[in-house]
């Protein structure tokens, strides 16, 4: 199969639908946070009524994508790449917090049955099943709020929404920042970006340790 492929290149780790949505993904969450800040009066770009129908916009494309990439996770059977485990995590957490500092070796080195470290997958699954559901969810009842306000439950305090709705934005932005840190920490500080874009890591493993 293609993602047990190994040569010259290093082992091919992620598949182009794989990147296809991880990058599509962070496109339309920056637009999402940009256009975010522009509706709370951060700054005056777009406009306040072009911002919130882009906004509106990109926030279904993204829960569209996510819905697709949940399927092709479930039948491609790549979930398990996500799923937490306590082998290895001290090791792991030791690099990061001193290791780092001082040259040693990332103790965990990628693989097409194990693409993510224990930290990783529990951060991933966090962001899966914890932010992107109260990003969307909460989205989705502000929409309907200002949308089908004749639907919307008189119980459910918009001001609470819409501050579950920031609370969880600025969660995903904390991601984002920690995501883009963490990348510069493999082999070389391009490494996970370039096998991100090329879908080769030359500096992965063929099998798991």
């Amino acid at each position: 199969m293609a993602d047990t492929q190994s040569n010259a290149k290093g082992v091919y780790l992620f598949t182009r639908f794989e990147r296809f949505w991880h990058w599509s993904q962070a496109v339309l969450i920056l637009f999402l946070m940009a256009s975010g800040a522009e509706i709370h009066g951060v700054w005056n770009w777009l406009g306040f009524e072009t911002a919130l129908d882009l906004h509106i916009t990109a926030a279904f494309t993204l829960i569209v994508l996510w819905a697709f990439a949940i399927f092709w996770h479930l039948v491609a059977g790549h979930w398990r790449h996500y799923v937490p485990t306590t082998k290895g995590l001290w090791a792991v957490m030791s690099f990061y917090a001193t290791g780092i500092f001082f040259g040693e070796p990332h103790p965990f080195q990628p693989s097409p049955t194990r693409k993510h470290n224990p930290m990783q997958a529990m951060a991933y699954l966090g962001f899966k099943v914890l932010m992107a559901p109260a990003i969307w969810i909460s989205g989705l009842a502000l929409w309907i709020y200002g949308k089908f306000p004749e639907i919307y439950p008189d119980t459910l305090p918009i001001l609470w929404v819409n501050a579950a709705h920031v609370a969880a934005a600025f969660l995903i932005a904390a991601f984002l920042i920690a995501h883009l840190y963490l990348i510069t920490t493999g082999e070389t500080v391009f490494a996970q970006l370039r096998a991100m874009i090329t879908g080769w890591d030359r500096h992965a493993g063929s099998k798991d340790d």
